[in-house]
Parts: structure tokens; sequence; C-alpha cells
């Protein structure tokens, strides 16, 4: 009866050995006192906010890219016969950068090579600017992230230690680590955010570089086309 008595001692010890080591998200967030819960809320939110960007700016980019592979080949038809109120209407029907360009070509069309190139040149300017809106948020969500982490971080440390000094140098142990580890969280929900909006904004970054080379292709193809002998 004591031995079966001392096995359940045994096992309601290690029940509460094992409840003690488990330890939630939920409570490393709302443990950390009011200063790790408004820094997490933040990062809460820049998570929120460069998950929205990369999202919309992906479908927008994606959209760009998409474009008839015999656009190119139509609008070479129309300029050659001189069917340019056809080419401007082909253009504005197809909902592209590289239709805008084109486009904007068309219209210069009679006007000197250089006239026309300047003219690609300024409408490209702005079609990348509206490919690469908001992104520059997600390079700033990137690197405030872990730094704003870091900072809950240094004043979960400083709150630590101020409550060791404020004990005379007596307080526990136990106590003194919770409060360290506590603090950590926000660092690592830091990276966590960083690294995602840091890997978001280099996959927009190629995506849009992509579509950029193909404006660039189509607006050459274009200048060729008008130095085509009649």
């Amino acid at each position: 009866m004591v031995l079966f008595q001392e096995l359940v001692d045994e096992a309601q010890v290690g029940e509460l050995v094992s409840e003690e080591k488990t330890l939630s998200v939920i409570d490393l967030i709302f443990n950390g006192g009011t200063g790790s819960i408004v820094i997490i809320s933040v990062l809460f939110a820049m998570l929120a906010v460069a998950l929205y960007i990369y999202f919309e700016r992906l479908l927008a980019v994606k959209a760009a890219s998409q474009i008839d592979k015999n656009f190119m080949n139509q609008i070479r038809d129309h300029v050659m016969t001189g069917k340019l109120e056809a080419a401007k209407i082909l253009c504005a029907q197809t909902d592209s950068p590289v239709a805008r360009l084109t486009e904007k070509g068309i219209s210069r069309i009679g006007k000197p090579l250089d006239d026309i190139n300047t003219a690609i040149e300024n409408a490209g300017t702005l079609e990348v600017y509206k490919l690469e809106k908001n992104v520059n948020i997600l390079a700033t969500i990137a690197g405030a992230a872990p730094m704003i982490g870091f900072l809950g971080t240094v004043i979960g440390m400083i709150l630590a230690f101020h409550q060791m000094a404020s004990s005379g140098g007596q307080a526990e142990m136990g106590a003194l680590a919770s409060g360290i580890y506590t603090a950590m969280t926000t660092t690592v929900a830091g990276l966590v955010v960083g690294i995602i909006a840091y890997m978001g904004y280099n996959h927009l970054v190629i995506r849009t570089d992509k579509v950029v080379h193909k404006m660039e292709a189509n607006a050459v193809e274009f200048l060729d086309l008008l130095n085509e002998p009649v």
C-alpha cells in the first residue's frame, strides 16, 4: 500500500513538472507584461500590413506580366499597313504596361525617333513606379520589425534587472529567468515578421524585374519596327 502511494505521488509530481514545462505562445505574449503585449501587437499589425501589401502587389505584377503573344505581331501588321487608329484601339483594349508603352509610341509616330524613344522611356518610368507601389514599405518592415522586437527584449531585461536590484539582489532566479525568456519573445516575433517581409520583398522585386525586362524588350521591338523599310 505504501509502495502504491509512492508511485501515485511520483506520477502526480511528474504531471506537475510537465505542466510547468508546457508553455504556449499565448502565455509568452500575455505573461510579458504591458510592454511586451504592446510591442507584439505592433509587430502583428506590421505582419498584417506586410502580408496585405505582398499579396496585393503579387496579383498586380502577375496581371501586368500577362499579355497575348500575338500582340506585337498584330501591332506590326497595323503599323505596316498604316492602320494607326486600329493599333491604338488594340493597345487600349489590352490592359498591360507593354500595351500602354506601345500606345505611347504609336501616338508619337511621325516625329523624330529620339522623341518617340523619350516618350516610351517616360511612360516606362511611370509604369515601373506603379508596379513598385508600396513595395518599399515591405523593405521598411523587414528592417524595422527585428529592431522593434529587440527593443522589447531590452526593455524586458531592464525591468528584470531592476526587479533584482530593487530586492537587494535577493530576487528568486526562477522569477528572474521567467522575466528574461518572456522578454526574448519580442525578439523572436520581430525576427519572424522581418524574415517574412524580407522574403516577400525580394520575391516581388524579382517578379517586377521580369515585367520590366519584358517592357524593355517590347519597346526595343517596337522601335526596330519603326526603323524597318516600308
